[in-house]
This record gives structure tokens, sequence and C-alpha cells, in this order.
């Protein structure tokens, strides 16, 4: 794997009529620009519907090197969205959304990107189960009014402004020419449509496929790429992306810390020490903790439904027992600062809405005697002889059992350390690790005491997503049945009136009030404790090779590599020699 990095050129074997050819591809080091943490085992297909698990090429909800959405959305610096395909977007009244499409835009072959194109994407959500066929559960329909003008109009006793506005940086949009042919000849099937293997796939974005194997994905810059004109003229620097597909984070941070990978969103412990200890030119967002910018909330979910748990003054004692610190010390490599008892991140876009009088009033931190005197004095609780907490009516606390997937080692950590605080004080919580397919399905059908799950990622629909993720529980099925939000199935009818209300409301001061309502709610019934907060990606770069890399001193883009707004680190950069 080493050789395979370091190298300036690779060896392409190309079989015709079953017979080897070998042919020597030079990709001088110095244009290209080598990434690590975004494909874990080698590609299997670049059909962007085909599900999971997807390439990194064909996951264009994150990346757009080579599909391209209407907008980006920088949820992490400005709160602004970024026009791509997309040149401008207004609100024609409560329900009519009008999107003007840049008249540059062409694809890949040279077709135009047009409104057919666009209303076509779209559409497909609406037909098939894909990434973004949720943007319908408050579309009425999407339709061409000219060749430059798309509408949007939202379903009159369901409309959402802020997930429709979602949904214009989620659909990456594909030229209808290829697709309706992949349609047809699949007979309209979802299924047939995702064995289309998709080989030299066509965009409209600043990169294609150039190779793929189980070791390496290389794309080549497209050198007549429409969207110069959105960059002054200017082409990415980096003439390819190469991506070595490592097995383990341990191998791809050695490569990077030896100069061989540019830019990584791959967890690496203590990253300080590279520069600190080793003196090494690597860099993150900032040169000081938290080292990245916060902008997930992987939180501790309650069934709160199941007894005890069902009591909020048990999940109250709970929250007070628990060593955040500790999280983020040893859990997260200080990657975490001190988490708040908010739904609301008190970073980036969202954290206008932040409340922290509200918070500080209301809320909790580590506080062991607090949990105590909740434990004692509000729920009469009494230590048994093995130390752990009896109420009044016999039950004992625990054991719950608290899950997450095997193998995501900084969550495992949190929830040893969450059983570890919670045992210390007198509530018995042991931690439990099944494999990811175990955990998803015990999440989403409520078959957990606990479970760790991150309400939502960036996004301009926030921070009212976290609160509908967490607590809306309008069409959450029951105990049993699949669901994708509210899985510890929590209901209060007034939670539910608020976040129907806020996507319809614009004044900000009337916003501030509703979200403190809602936050304080949350505080008071406590179905979800924020443990951490964590970097949407891990963003760590090595100027070995290129330099100028965006960070806090000078935020020209956000530290997402490759990812949405992010995009942008690709015309900035130059070389380092």
């Amino acid at each position: 794997m080493k050789k395979a990095v370091l190298a300036c050129f690779l060896v392409l074997v190309l079989v015709l009529g079953g017979v080897a050819f070998g042919q020597q591809v030079q990709i001088p080091r110095e244009e290209a620009l080598y990434v690590a943490g975004f494909q874990w085992g080698p590609p299997t297909t670049d059909n962007p519907f085909t599900g999971s698990p997807m390439t990194f090429v064909s996951n264009p909800r994150q990346h757009i090197w080579i599909y391209e959405p209407l907008f980006t959305y920088d949820g992490l610096l400005t709160g602004d969205f970024v026009p791509i395909l997309g040149e401008s977007f207004q609100w024609r009244d409560d329900l009519t959304l009008e999107v003007k499409l840049n008249p540059n835009a062409y694809f890949h072959d040279g077709e135009k990107v047009t409104a057919d194109d666009v209303v076509y994407s779209y559409k497909l959500g609406q037909k098939y189960p894909i990434g973004y066929s949720s943007v319908w559960d408050w579309l009425e329909d999407v339709y061409k009014e000219d060749d430059q003008t798309v509408i949007f109009k939202m379903k009159a006793d369901n409309p959402n402004k802020l997930m429709v506005e979602d949904g214009l940086g989620a659909a990456y949009i594909i030229p209808e020419h290829i697709w309706a042919k992949v349609e047809e000849d699949a007979g309209n099937d979802i299924a047939e449509i995702r064995k289309f293997d998709n080989k030299d796939p066509i965009g409209s974005g600043p990169y294609r496929v150039y190779y793929e194997s189980p070791e390496t994905i290389i794309l080549e810059r497209v050198d007549d790429y429409w969207g110069v004109v959105l960059y002054d003229g200017e082409l990415p620097r980096p003439k390819y992306v190469v991506h070595p597909i490592f097995k383990s984070n341990d191998e791809g941070n050695l490569a990077f810390e030896n100069g061989e990978v540019d830019l990584s969103q791959q967890f690496m412990p203590r990253i300080w020490e590279c520069w600190e200890n080793k003196g090494l030119p690597i860099g993150t967002w900032y040169k000081e903790v938290p080292y990245h910018i916060p902008a997930t909330m992987p939180s501790l979910w309650f069934n709160v439904n199941k007894p005890p748990l069902d009591n909020p003054e048990l999940r109250r004692a709970i929250a007070y027992c628990i060593d955040y610190a500790k999280i983020s010390e040893l859990a997260m490599s200080n990657y975490s600062p001190k988490v708040e008892a908010s739904l609301i991140v008190p970073y980036g876009a969202q954290a206008k809405y932040f409340n922290k009088e509200l918070v500080k009033q209301e809320g909790w931190e580590y506080n062991p005697e607090k949990a105590v005197e909740i434990l004692e004095g509000e729920l009469g609780a009494k230590k048994g002889s093995d130390g752990i907490y009896v109420l009044p009516d016999g039950t004992r606390l625990g054991p719950f059992k608290v899950e997450c997937p095997y193998g995501w080692t900084d969550w495992n950590a949190a929830l040893e350390i969450v059983a570890q605080s919670a045992k210390a004080i007198g509530i018995d919580i042991e931690t439990s690790f099944p494999d990811a397919p175990v955990a998803y399905d015990n999440r989403e059908t409520g078959n957990f005491d606990m479970t760790m799950w991150t309400p939502s990622e960036p996004s301009p629909a926030q921070p009212w997503l976290n609160f509908q993720i967490v607590l809306h529980s309008k069409g959450v099925p029951e105990y049993g049945k699949i669901a994708y939000r509210n899985f510890g199935r929590y209901k209060n009818e007034r939670v539910d009136e608020l976040i129907d209300l806020i996507p319809t409301v614009t004044d900000e001061a009337e916003l501030k009030k509703l979200y403190d309502e809602l936050d304080s709610i949350y505080r008071k019934d406590v179905p979800v404790i924020p443990l951490m907060y964590r970097p949407w990606v891990f963003y760590e770069y090595n100027e070995t090779y290129w330099k100028g890399f965006p960070n806090d001193d000078n935020p020209y883009a956000p530290g997402m590599p490759g990812v949405g707004a992010g995009i942008k680190i690709l015309w900035h950069i130059e070389p380092a020699k």
C-alpha cells in the first residue's frame, strides 16, 4: 500500500479480448491531491442509486466531485446557500419556491443542464425510494416553467419550507438523456436500476472517474468544466484526486503523517502531537482544543416508556452523573468542547438560537452529588447492599443495557464512561456493542433501554431538524416497527405543536421564543442526553505537497474536504514546492 501511495505513476491493467496488457500512466505527485477517510473497502459501483455500500464517487449527498446539486449549504461557517447548478431561489408565496438555473451548466458529454434534467432528477425521488425521497413528504409537485426555471410546489396540508430548502442540496442532478434509457432498460424497477454499473459516470462536476481498483480510486479533473464561471475562470488546482483504500485508521493515519496523504477525514487521536512533538506540517481547523469544528451531537437516547426509565427525574439523575469531560478527553481526544443541555448545537449557523442563560438555569452538568440528591430526595431511592439504588416500590435501578455498534471506538469508549459514571453513584448500567445491523434494528424498533445515536448533520433545517428527529411523535410507528426518528417514542402534544409551527414562522424574534420553549420542554423531560459534540467530518491536512488549506485563521471555506461547500478548497490550495 505504501508503494502505491508514494509512486509517481500507477500501472493500470486493461483487459482486451481476454488478454491483459499493462499500461503505465503518469500521475505526477505535485498534480495529485491524496485524500483518505471517505472510502472503506473496494469500490463496488458508481451508481448513485445503489444505496449501500456507495463509493465516495457515488455519494453525492456529501461529495460533489461528479454529481452536483442545485446548491450546497455552508452550515459550519456562514449558514449560507452556495449556488452551483442553481443560480438563485426565492419564495413566490407560502407554498411556491422558484429556482433559477445557471445557464452555463453542462454535463461532461457536452449536453446542457436544463430544467428538464432537474425535474427528472427530483421526480425519481417521487417514483422510487432513494436517498432524497423524503423531500416528497412536503412537496406536491416539481415542474418546469421554462428552460432555466423550476418550480417547487409544497403540499398545502403539510408545508415545510425548511425541509424543501434542505432538499435543494440533497438531490443530485443527473442527465435525463442517459438515465431515462437506464430506467427503460430496467423496466422502471428500482431493484434493476440499482444493478446498473454506471461505468464512466456522466455528471456536471469538476472531476471524472479516471481509475478504480480494490486499492485505489483516482479522479481526473474535467478541463472543460463549466463551473469555472463560478471561480473567475479558474479550474481546480489538483489535476487528480487520489483515494488510496486503507484497511484501518492506523494504516491511513501513518500514511497521512508520512505525507503520503494530503487531506484526511479519519479519526486520528492526539493529532496535536504531530506538530507539537514531531514538527510535522500538519494542521486542523483550530490549533487548540477542540481542533475540529463542532457540528453533530452524538447522544444517549432513552426508551422513555419503559419503567423505571419512564421517570424523567431518573433520566435527569443520569444526566447529572455522567462525566462529560472524561468523554471528551478519553473517547474523543479532546475533540469535543463542553457539551450543553440543549438540542441546539451552540456553534455554526444554529448558534443564534442557543439561549445560554436558559441552558444554565434549567440544564445539567457533571455533578454526582446533585444526581444523588435527585435519587434520594426526589425519588426516595435507597441503596441496596450491593451499592445500587432501589426505588420505594422495590424496583432496582438496573441493570440497564446501553448499546451502540461494535467497533465504533469513540462511541464505545463514551458509553463505557457513561456506565462507569452511573455505577459510581449507584445506577447499574451495562454496555452492549453488537454488530451494526443488530444495533440499528434494536434502535429503530425501540428494543433498547438506552442507545446512542446522532440527531442530524448540518442542514438549513437546523436546529428544527434536531427537535423533529428526537421529539416529534407524529408518524412514528409503535414499538416493534421500524422508526427512523424518535426512537424512544417520546410523546408531548405541545412539542408536536411547536415542531409543526416553526417551519411556518419567518420572524426571527418569534423563532427564538419558540425554540426557547421547545428546548425548555426538552430539558424538563430529558428524553436524550447529548454526550459530545463531534465534527461532521474530521478535517486534517498535511502541507508537504499542498499548502493553503482553510483554518480558523483563514476561513475561506468550511473544513470539509470535498464535501459540499468545502469543494472550494480545491480552487485555493497550491503546490507547496
